[in-house]
């Protein structure tokens, strides 16, 4: 694997503090790109965020690769209101949480802006003060959770990455994997004509099941999730993007025909922690030597 990345969202039973996770998995490993897909900017206080992630990433010796964005349905209703956060007037909450990212994306240029105390408790450097640690180069490695055209072309003029999802809004009622190819090709042209010096990174995510002995079949071997759905997110219409599950050779025939995993340079494997590591090692290990190299990958 090149990597490991971890949901977040709050007030459910799973992770909703990524730093520490992020931090302790930095300090066990040694070359694999650890992240986040991805925390949700309408609950973050940029700079204590800032901090958080310098640490972070300094620790890792600048692996961390951070997915955020304006976040999905929670599990309490407006539950950034609990964490002291209030749209600004004119704002809604999505517009508030790509507001933190931008705050947040400003702050890891490392760029002082605090006016220093003259009587202060350690020495200060000469100028005004940033945020500390800094850890040069995690601007570069921000991803932006695009669920639409629209956002993927602001995610590329802010020089983010892009992660899209197995969910999109429905914007033309074409197969999932066909509108997710259409909004990385509108992503990477937005970056192309904002003149950016670097290439940009996309990845998308995908449930991907190689049937290769009695227990995949029982888990994932009847048939679901074989088309992409229909649903509502926010009161708009969505688009769910289809699962996989078959054989290994048949997986790599059916893989070779999705467009986005074509267009993108990472894939997002999502995995089903509630069964467990030694299960979930398996999943890993038979797509990565009976799948993946069939795809391309090294």
């Amino acid at each position: 694997m090149d990597g490991a990345y971890f949901r977040v969202h709050h007030f459910a039973r799973q992770l909703a503090s990524p730093f520490p996770l992020l931090a302790a998995a930095a300090a066990r490993t040694r070359r694999i790109e650890i992240g986040t897909a991805v925390i949700d900017m309408r609950y973050e206080n940029p700079y204590y965020m800032a901090e958080d992630a310098g640490a972070a990433d300094l620790i890792a010796g600048g692996r961390l690769q951070l997915g955020i964005s304006r976040g999905s349905p929670e599990q309490v209703i407006d539950g950034w209101r609990y964490f002291g956060h209030q749209p600004r007037d004119g704002e809604d909450d999505a517009a508030m949480g790509r507001r933190h990212a931008k705050e947040f994306l400003d702050l890891l240029r490392g760029k002082g802006f605090a006016q220093p105390n003259p009587h202060p408790m350690f020495p200060n450097p000469p100028g005004l003060l940033r945020l500390e640690p800094y850890s040069e180069g995690l601007r570069n490695r921000i991803w932006w959770g695009a669920a639409t055209n629209a956002t993927a072309v602001w995610a590329a003029r802010l020089g983010m990455n892009m992660q899209s999802s197995t969910l999109k809004f429905d914007e033309t009622g074409e197969p999932f994997h066909i509108q997710q190819a259409a909004q990385i090709r509108a992503f990477r042209q937005a970056w192309k004509e904002a003149g950016h010096s670097r290439d940009p990174r996309v990845s998308v995510s995908r449930s991907i099941f190689a049937l290769v002995d009695d227990r995949d079949r029982t888990y994932f071997g009847r048939g679901r999730q074989e088309h992409d759905q229909i649903g509502f997110l926010d009161n708009t219409r969505a688009i769910f993007g289809r699962g996989y599950a078959a054989e290994p050779d048949v997986l790599i025939e059916q893989l070779k025909k999705d467009e986005a995993i074509a267009a993108a340079d990472t894939l997002l494997l999502t995995v089903p922690n509630q069964l467990g590591v030694a299960y979930n090692v398996h999943v890993l290990e038979t797509i990565l030597t009976t799948v993946a190299p069939g795809l391309g990958w090294r």
